[in-house]
């Protein structure tokens, strides 16, 4: 799937509102809701890249800077290294991934930090007894009301949330942080009580070693990520879309 994004403009006026309801064939109410926040904002997804190419065509043709992610590859996650440990050093970052790649960035090379919140939704299937009134018995126990138990299968939803932070370095693979695959023990004395403050620090530490790196904590809040994916919004993996979105935008 290939969703294309719009960014970039500095008001919502009349004539910007009128231009992008005309390229995406909506109402203009419609289109309003889509430049609300100041970007960026998905407003299209297909599953041909030609279409997203169209469409973006028409959207830079409105004076509204555009660009397209192939999602698929976003959340296959192909080009990032999860990361698993880490070591700060006078002048880089070593860190150790999943898959036991290695890499040392310099904090001179980091050009820009995300932080967000990943939720996963789960389900399960349970087991719940009811206690209901049992006729039958009702009659055999002389008209005393009586019940039985019935057991029945309820699907249950639930969802779970940790953050995650993303470090863009130039050109090397995007390193993600997730709140609970991190070992922290890179940080000898100074280890927190709980992952939550461990990973609080690793996220300041990271910008004092990197003062000059920008750094974007919109996608903490989970009705951001809502408003910027619109129709691109899955029930997995959408953060990692959410802030690929944004870098591009950023780093453009």
């Amino acid at each position: 799937m290939f969703v294309v994004a719009i960014y970039g403009w500095r008001e919502e006026t009349p004539e910007i509102v009128q231009a992008l309801a005309g390229a995406l064939g909506i109402m203009a109410f419609e289109a309003r809701q889509r430049l609300i926040g100041g970007g960026p904002s998905v407003v299209a997804s297909f599953a041909d890249l030609q279409q997203a190419r169209e469409l973006a065509v028409k959207v830079c043709g409105c004076g509204i800077k555009s660009l397209i992610v192939d999602a698929i590859a976003v959340r296959q996650r192909g080009s990032a290294l999860i990361v698993r440990r880490f070591r700060f050093e006078s002048s880089a970052l070593q860190i150790e991934g999943h898959n036991g790649q290695q890499e040392r960035l310099p904090y001179a090379e980091m050009s820009l930090f995300i932080t967000g919140t990943s939720v996963t939704s789960f389900s399960e299937s349970k087991t719940v007894v009811e206690k209901k009134f049992s006729m039958g018995k009702t009659l055999l126990a002389g008209g005393i009301p009586m019940t039985k138990k019935v057991e029945r299968q309820e699907e249950v939803t639930s969802e779970e949330s940790e953050q995650v932070l993303y470090l863009y370095a130039n050109d090397r693979p995007t390193a993600i942080f997730s709140l609970n695959s991190i070992n922290y023990d890179g940080f000898g004395a100074e280890m927190k009580l709980s992952r939550k403050l461990n990973f609080a620090h690793l996220v300041s530490q990271l910008r004092l070693h990197a003062p000059g790196t920008p750094f974007h904590d919109r996608l903490l809040v989970r009705n951001s990520q809502i408003r910027l994916l619109g129709c691109a919004q899955g029930r997995e993996a959408s953060l990692d879309l959410a802030a690929e979105i944004v870098a591009q935008c950023l780093l453009a």
